[in-house]
């Protein structure tokens, strides 16, 4: 099933190249989405100098539930939430509120961050992957585990080390210092990050069917993605890791529609107009745009220089391309524009492990459209070749590694009721071992899995995250399993 709505009285105005986008659109996702098969959802937004050329829902939700996406579907967007974030420090850092280059410390007292660090590092530095810090127990909380306050969060700072291989100044990308810079900012001001990010961007865009409370929406009623893992041909399966309100945070922790990315889109090539409306300041918004930090890769088709505030900048063949992606627990978004062109893509899809790259093929083929590619609708079929080519690899390498897996013998050498228990680290929180059938299953906040036997002594390997799977060692002692080790991190069992 497919939703389309486009922009009202723009017909007459726009050109025959322009209007003729739609149908050519949806025949290519139509054929895309069959190809691959993967893929249960797709909304898509396109943004011009004009305004909305179209915007368009695809497929199902929920594969459990069937509700159709539509143009109103909430979809989570993963880490393309940090341009918000960013912009919304950078809105209050226009009215002078805080100064983005200025050392942490002369704003923010009291936390456990290295007195060092806080003299030099910025939240410039934060924001464009260059502070040379990291937080990993704090990130994995606030993304992962769920298992926070804010007085958790207020002692986690302590946890911040210097990153030794990538010193500050070098980019180096992690969701650490979005979260460090809004856990210092709400305790110095007393705004939390969702409520800054609503009243600095949202509520001034009118994007009203953005936001991080995911489980209000779910609540109201509205149609709210679940993330898919495409296994099996033909046959999606529900993700059973989907986002709560207590795993949305400031790298990555919105869900919005077609619609309103149409909004936000509009916001970036204008410059922080919408419809003829100024709502920033002229050159906030393209300040957030400009590289802070260079950096030098590939992701797929794109080139990567840079990263400004929220945004990686780079190219898509010959032109500039600012965007940010982001993806979760099979849920994928691809956000992007061209400055100099005036156009902008944003494509949500609920799979990420086997197609999720569809998000990436669908922005593509728009912008090879509008730039007039010779025989596109070709070059297109060779691209979806290769999508799902891409995608029965990864599948043939997920089944190869489930079936050896289940070869590996047990290297536990206790009865599974020895390691039952509780194991408390200060860092991550707390670790439940229970035992499920002739099992063990691994619970620390919202993550949950039974786990394999693994190939070190005393071992186990879970995908407490999907398709990416954590080795918990125990400690034994004197015949009793006194502590276990996750991430370089150490759990004691509680008595």
């Amino acid at each position: 099933m497919a939703v389309a709505v486009f922009a009202p009285g723009l017909a007459q105005a726009q050109s025959p190249d322009r209007a003729d986008l739609a149908p050519a659109l949806d025949a290519f996702v139509r054929k895309a989405m069959e190809r691959t098969e993967a893929v249960p959802g797709l909304a898509i937004a396109v943004v011009d100098g004009q305004g909305v050329v179209v915007t368009a829902g695809y497929g199902v939700a929920d594969v459990e539930t069937g509700e159709p996406v539509t143009t109103d579907t909430r979809f989570y967007i993963a880490s393309s939430t940090k341009s918000f974030t960013a912009l919304s420090i950078a809105a209050m850092a226009a009215r002078g509120e805080v100064d983005l280059d200025a050392p942490l410390s002369s704003w923010s007292s009291g936390s456990g961050t290295p007195q060092d660090a806080l003299d030099t590092v910025s939240l410039t530095d934060l924001l464009s992957h260059r502070s040379g810090l990291d937080n990993r127990p704090m990130a994995f909380r606030l993304a992962y585990s769920g298992d926070w306050t804010p007085e958790v969060l207020w002692a986690l700072t302590a946890e911040t080390t210097y990153n030794s291989e990538a010193p500050r100044g070098t980019y180096a990308y992690a969701n650490a210092g979005y979260n460090l810079a809004t856990v210092l900012i709400e305790h110095r001001w007393g705004r939390d990050w969702r409520e800054m990010v609503e009243a600095e961007v949202l509520a001034p865009l009118g994007m009203t069917d953005t936001t991080a409370h995911i489980d209000s929406e779910r609540a109201s009623g509205a149609v709210v993605a679940a993330g898919h893992f495409g296994f099996a041909p033909g046959r999606p399966e529900k993700s059973w890791l989907q986002k709560t309100d207590a795993a949305m945070q400031s790298a990555g922790g919105l869900v919005s529609t077609a619609g309103d990315m149409a909004i936000w889109l509009e916001a970036q090539i204008n410059d922080g107009v919408v419809g003829g409306r100024r709502v920033f300041p002229q050159g906030l918004v393209e300040s957030t745009h400009a590289p802070r930090v260079l950096s030098d890769s590939t992701f797929g088709s794109y080139a990567r220089t840079g990263y400004g505030l929220g945004w990686q900048t780079g190219r898509y063949g010959d032109d500039r391309l600012i965007h940010h992606f982001g993806n979760f627990g099979g849920s994928r978004a691809h956000v992007s524009f061209m400055p100099e062109r005036r156009l902008g893509v944003a494509v949500m899809v609920n799979e990420d492990g086997f197609a999720g790259d569809l998000a990436d093929l669908t922005a593509n083929y728009v912008y090879d459209w509008f730039a007039g590619m010779p025989d596109l609708e070709a070059v297109y079929e060779v691209r979806l070749d290769e999508l799902t080519a891409s995608r029965d690899r990864r599948r043939a390498a997920w089944a190869d590694g489930v079936e050896s897996r289940s070869r590996r013998p047990r290297s536990l050498s206790l009865p599974n009721a020895a390691y039952v228990g509780e194991y408390v680290s200060p860092a991550l929180g707390t670790m439940m071992v229970r035992p499920a059938g002739e099992r063990l299953e691994l619970a620390i906040g919202l993550l949950h899995a039974v786990a394999e036997n693994f190939t070190q002594p005393e071992s186990l390997r879970a995908e407490l995250s999907p398709l990416s799977g954590q080795v918990v060692t125990f400690e034994v002692s004197d015949g009793r399993v006194v502590a276990l080790t996750l991430a370089g991190e150490r759990f004691i069992r509680h008595p």
